[in-house]
């Protein structure tokens, strides 16, 4: 069963997997509960940007042989320039994603708490104290294995999982299906929305998925014939992983319009209007989506470091290996000392915001770079959609360093 599902998916997976975590789940439910259906569209924008940027990026892999950090050096001739921006974007990318990872772990004991907290679900003496250190294990465990197929398959099951949990919440709730085509289809922006549209969008459309998609796709494939089939598969995951934002959403409109301060909140509200299975679905997906964006969060850090300083070196190299561990360590260390990781993950969003524009026009100049991609380098209807999506890119970044600052 699980090879048949996995015939479907391939690298697109982990780029779903990334930007489905406790960010993006916190600030949909956030979205529904205040505005409704009405900001399904920007969520609708956000995955068209993001398969864009994906499909290129994976072109990128598949005709270079070359992950996105190792092109960028390689288009860049001028020394300075060169060192200036992979310094950005590792500090970016790699010190914001070991931000993120504490986000990410606490996620995932946050939506466990959710049926551990139910009586008739009891562990024993277990305490939450150390879900962390036990989660973290288990990430150190699967991505310790070194083999991307298995990997891949852990995360399949995982996405699929959260997918079915959070589309049986949004059903349970019984939407009104007129508003949703609405909200889908046609702009709007209420008062005071503009703040939750650009987190909707930031939390899609993240910088590190570029790289990790560019280099994972080789991992998959090795010629280029896979093409079509990598411009499908990212089509299929990335859009899973829209419809699941979208169900966040969904599930969240149906709640009182009231502040919605943690999924835990969220659970409490539906359990008394649609029964307990709809607390157990939203913590379950709520667990997974941590779980998912810990193993790539910590292994886009280190294909991104990889890349950027030129490392000539396998997956199973000591350096690579302790980037990934690294990560996941930081992440363990603060969700189990308590540290809110708010403060952190803002750091994160403004270095995302600041780094967006450039990826993403890094990433334009490199897939309509004739001498890089010969006959598979962008057309002008592709260069026109890279150049607004880039210009898109440069709005988000300004707006929301304004908002942050603000």
């Amino acid at each position: 069963m699980i090879k048949k599902i996995a015939s479907y998916f391939g690298p697109g997976t982990f780029v779903a997997a990334a930007f489905i975590g406790p960010g993006t789940i916190t600030v949909c439910s956030i979205a529904g509960v205040k505005f409704g259906t009405d900001l399904l569209w920007a969520l609708v924008v956000s995955i068209l940007a993001t398969i864009v940027l994906q499909n290129m990026s994976a072109r990128v892999g598949l005709v270079t042989k070359m992950d996105l950090g190792t092109a960028v050096r390689t288009i860049i001739k001028q020394p300075i320039l060169k060192v200036v921006l992979s310094s950005l974007v590792v500090l970016a990318i790699v010190f914001g994603n070991a931000a993120y990872e504490a986000g990410n772990l606490s996620g995932a004991v946050m939506g466990f708490s959710v049926i551990y907290s139910d009586t008739q679900l009891n562990f024993g003496s277990f305490s939450l104290e150390y879900l962390p250190l036990v989660i973290g294990a288990c990430c150190f465990f699967i991505l310790n294995l070194n083999s991307y197929k298995k990997i891949e398959n852990v995360l399949i099951v995982l996405v699929v999982l959260m997918s079915l949990s959070f589309l049986t919440t949004a059903f349970i709730t019984s939407p009104d299906y007129a508003s949703l085509f609405e909200g889908l289809f046609y702009f709007k922006l209420p008062s005071a929305s503009l703040t939750t549209v650009l987190a909707i969008v930031g939390t899609t459309v993240v910088p590190y998925n570029l790289f990790l998609h560019s280099s994972i796709v080789q991992e998959k494939w090795k010629n280029l014939n896979s093409l079509k089939a990598a411009k499908l598969d990212s089509a299929i995951a990335i859009g899973l992983g829209g419809v699941v934002s979208i169900a966040v959403v969904i599930a969240a409109s149906r709640l009182p319009k009231n502040e919605l301060s943690s999924i835990l909140d969220m659970a409490e509200t539906l359990e008394p209007l649609y029964g307990s299975y709809a607390k157990y679905l939203l913590g379950f997906g709520f667990f997974a989506a941590g779980i998912t964006s810990t193993l790539t969060a910590a292994l886009a850090a280190a294909y991104v470091l990889k890349g950027c300083l030129g490392w000539k070196i396998n997956n199973s190299h000591p350096k690579f290996k302790w980037t990934w561990r690294s990560i996941l360590l930081l992440g363990v260390v603060f969700s189990s000392l308590g540290i809110n990781p708010i403060q952190l993950i803002q750091i994160a969003q403004v270095s995302n915001a600041v780094l967006l524009p450039f990826v993403a026009a890094l990433l334009l100049v490199i897939v309509s770079n004739q001498k890089l991609m010969g006959n598979y380098k962008n057309t002008w209807l592709q260069s026109i959609y890279g150049v607004l999506i880039v210009m898109f890119c440069l709005f988000l970044s300004v707006k929301s360093l304004i908002v942050i600052f603000d």
